[in-house]
């Protein structure tokens, strides 16, 4: 993927003034700002691509609610901030999970899963929701990689097929959207009358030509070595909808893995942050979808200013001499 740093062996020891655990969005703009405040910076990440859930999980969706952008690609919103990120020549470790954060007087060390050690005056944890699976479609799991899957990293694999939408949710709606222009039909699946997504995207779905079927369930998925039909059911009633692909948008189970023994305070499976983004621990600060704190929204844009905002905090934690109010990129 153009403008992506690839998976990098870095060593067994770094030492840098930042370490940022996580090379999302959130990660790689923090690793931009952390390079504008004079800061050498790590960046760690145990997917072999930078780019987190978006690389990973829909590179091809549009993404509305980042600031300067009407709609933008996810892998082309990634690839920007890559670019951005780059101008602070961060060292990358991709392909390693932090698995411990040691106290080490005015530093932490940190010890990936690849035997790497990180030393650091501090460490952003821009983890987004921690390791993820997809729930399950409770039947048809026979057909899993036969025509059933969980989230669509090339749209144009399902072009002139009709497909069936599982979800009420944001992804599954961004998918039907995203879909429709080029599958043969788009058919959305919920088992409940309202939707979780924004109302903006329900409204432009009850716009277009998608069939939307509420309220809903797949009873029964089948088809001669791959996926040709799915049955959906509402009390009793029945609907047989042809169709070459599934895509069961039903959200993830979030495992914080390593990152629940590392002393954090958390709240609601989020680690939880002061108004500085510091956490319960010296020198440990988070930022982006895995941080938590009173009023706290999950959206990209938010993600930004969280890690602006810790980044400056930081900076001035390792050096006083550093203003915690940098002025603007525009100064001159």
């Amino acid at each position: 993927m153009s403008g992506l740093p690839a998976a990098t062996g870095a060593g067994p020891d770094v030492s840098v003034d930042l370490l940022i655990i996580g090379a999302g969005p959130t990660g790689l703009y923090g690793a931009y700002y952390a390079g504008f405040r004079g800061m050498s910076v790590a960046v760690a990440d145990a997917l072999p691509e930078a780019g987190g859930q978006i690389t990973a999980l829909y590179p091809e969706k549009l993404i509305h609610d980042v600031a300067g952008f009407p709609a933008v690609r996810g892998q082309d919103l990634v690839d920007r901030l890559a670019e951005q990120a780059g101008q602070s020549n961060p060292t990358y470790l991709l392909g390693h999970g932090v698995t411990d954060l040691d106290d080490a007087g005015e530093h932490i060390v940190a010890t990936t899963d690849a035997g790497t050690r990180i030393t650091a005056g501090a460490v952003l944890v821009c983890g987004g929701i921690g390791n993820f699976v997809p729930r399950e479609l409770p039947v048809g799991s026979d057909y899993l990689g036969r025509g059933l899957r969980y989230f669509v990293p090339r749209l144009d694999e399902l072009t002139g097929q009709d497909v069936v939408v599982v979800g009420g949710g944001d992804s599954a709606l961004d998918w039907a959207l995203s879909l429709e222009p080029i599958a043969s039909s788009v058919t959305v699946v919920h088992r409940r009358t309202r939707f979780r997504a924004h109302e903006r995207t329900v409204e432009q779905v009850q716009a277009s030509s998608v069939r939307v079927l509420t309220p809903y369930e797949v009873e029964k998925i089948s088809g001669d070595g791959s996926v040709s039909e799915v049955v959906v059911a509402s009390d009793g009633d029945r609907i047989s909808l042809s169709a070459q692909s599934v895509v069961a948008a039903l959200g993830f189970i979030a495992d914080l893995g390593p990152i629940e023994r590392w002393g954090l305070e958390l709240r609601r499976r989020r680690i939880l942050v002061d108004r500085t983004m510091r956490t319960s621990r010296e020198r440990v600060f988070a930022a982006g979808d895995i941080a938590d704190h009173d009023g706290k929204v999950s959206l990209i844009s938010i993600g930004f200013g969280e890690a602006a905002l810790a980044v400056n905090h930081i900076a001035s934690l390792l050096d006083s001499a550093r203003s915690l109010t940098p002025g603007h990129s525009s100064d001159a």
